[in-house]
């Protein structure tokens, strides 16, 4: 009987990328029970030493595949070559992350013989995997979350099942290949893409699973947490509509590139993209203007040629959604400054919009498209408290120079991490990321991620 399988598409051309194996009730059972079997055979625990080498051995191998990979990632997820590089780059170093955080880390200690009760006691501490981890993964980044998820499992010892998006696989099914290849046994880190929702659900929810760790939608993560089984940690990242403040004393030539940069980075499909940024009324003409101009300037196109700056949409269904985001916002009153055109190959022309009314859905809800929202305000107050105003929370950014008001509104906007001068799309892979409100749950970055996914054995010796 043929394998059941998930043909790839490319979503710029409709071309064919490959296919790659979906998982029945059976594969999805058995790849359970192997990662908690190899779990439980502790003798059998891969050493800080062994899965040191493998990482290494794994970075090297992504970095002498490097443009096979970002050709990958460009055409099954369509986000142009020049950022795919990037991504790529990011992933190698992530990997890198892992190692560097698993040679140093170590627990905190604890103090003995400070009291009667604690006398002729000393403690010794150490860190133990947590357990099975279950990975699913978004589409937009498709080799860098991968190593954020994948890289530290396999550095703390876990066994992990990673899901990545259908929309795609091909990236991670080629990462894994060269982690296996690096020496990893298949059994520390399996591929599985469950046929149905139906599965997946079954497989997240399953009691051997110790650790869920999610990047998606806040519908999808917050459903899927509440049905996790009894002791399953879990860390999710969802999105935000991300508000950024400009102030009065900016030089808008100065922080123009890096506003369309974080607006229009990947087609807008970022977490964190830049989406609603409100400006002091006597430069938000000039501005909107200005990021016009610039707009209908970058080059959309095919993500495989390396002069592309904005590629497609993910699928067709989300063109036809911000077409209709747009027109809805156009129609209540906003001031179309330019785009808001469907293109051909699944992609929509990027558009700046000024002063949409607050509850259109471009202004409440998260675009994932190509599109930036511009604002007047006149009182920095009513500002601050628009940005502060929906469910999400994320990063945000201000520009000013002005030190004091820059700090005074970063302090004010309700933001796990806020960008002074940097737009909101900012990360390095080393640095605390975590989505607050309906955003998120738990810490995300290198570091934090591995601290998650190992327990703190303590052992108290007694001795006279």
């Amino acid at each position: 009987m043929k394998e059941n399988t998930l043909k790839v598409f490319a979503p710029y051309n409709g071309e064919q990328l490959g296919e790659v194996p979906l998982s029945d009730a059976k594969a999805v059972e058995q790849a359970l029970e192997l990662a908690s079997h190899t779990f439980k055979q502790r003798k059998n625990w891969l050493s800080v030493s062994e899965r040191l080498s493998i990482l290494g051995k794994f970075a090297d191998l992504i970095e002498q595949h490097g443009d096979e990979l970002i050709l990958t990632a460009a055409k099954e997820g369509g986000k142009p070559w020049m950022d795919s590089q990037v991504e790529l780059v990011r992933c190698i170093d992530s990997i890198r992350i892992c190692m560097d955080t698993l040679r140093t880390q170590s627990p905190e200690g604890v103090v003995m013989g400070i009291n009667a009760a604690s006398e002729h006691r000393m403690v010794t501490q150490s860190f133990e995997p947590i357990g099975v981890v279950v990975a699913v993964s978004a589409f937009n980044h498709p080799l860098n979350l991968i190593a954020h998820q994948v890289g530290p499992a396999v550095a703390t010892g876990c066994p992990v099942l990673i899901k990545p998006a259908g929309d795609t696989p091909l990236s991670c099914l080629a990462l894994l290949n060269l982690l296996y290849e690096a020496g990893l046994p298949k059994c520390w880190c399996q591929f599985v893409l469950p046929e149905n929702r139906k599965l997946a659900e079954r497989m997240v929810t399953d009691e051997r699973v110790s650790f869920f760790s999610f990047i998606g939608s806040a519908k999808v993560g917050w459903s899927l947490r509440s049905k996790l089984a009894a002791g399953t940690r879990c860390a999710l990242e969802h999105g935000g509509v991300a508000p950024v403040i400009v102030d009065e004393t900016v030089d808008i030539e100065r922080i123009l590139p890096s506003l369309m940069k974080g607006g229009f980075y990947h087609a807008g499909q970022v977490c964190v993209s830049v989406q609603r940024v409100f400006v002091h009324a006597s430069l938000a003409q000039d501005l909107a203007q200005r990021m016009a101009e610039a707009a209908q300037k970058l080059v959309v196109g095919d993500p495989s040629d390396q002069q592309t700056e904005v590629g497609p949409l993910i699928r067709a269904s989300e063109v036809t959604r911000i077409a209709e985001w747009v027109d809805e916002a156009v129609a209540s009153g906003a001031t179309l400054m330019c785009g808001g055109t469907v293109l051909e190959h699944q992609s929509y022309a990027p558009t700046v919009l000024l002063n949409p009314p607050v509850d259109t859905k471009v202004s409440t809800l998260e675009v994932f498209a190509p599109v930036v929202c511009v604002y007047a305000y006149t009182d920095v107050h009513d500002a601050i408290a628009q940005a502060n105003a929906l469910d999400v929370a994320f990063q945000a950014a201000v520009y000013s120079q002005d030190i004091d008001n820059a700090m005074y509104i970063a302090q004010q906007l309700d933001a796990s991490a806020v960008m002074v001068n940097d737009h909101t799309a900012f990360r390095v892979d080393w640095m605390p990321f975590a989505g607050l409100r309906h955003s998120g749950l738990g810490v995300g970055g290198i570091p934090h991620t591995m601290k998650d996914m190992q327990t703190n054995k303590m052992i108290v010796l007694k001795t006279a």
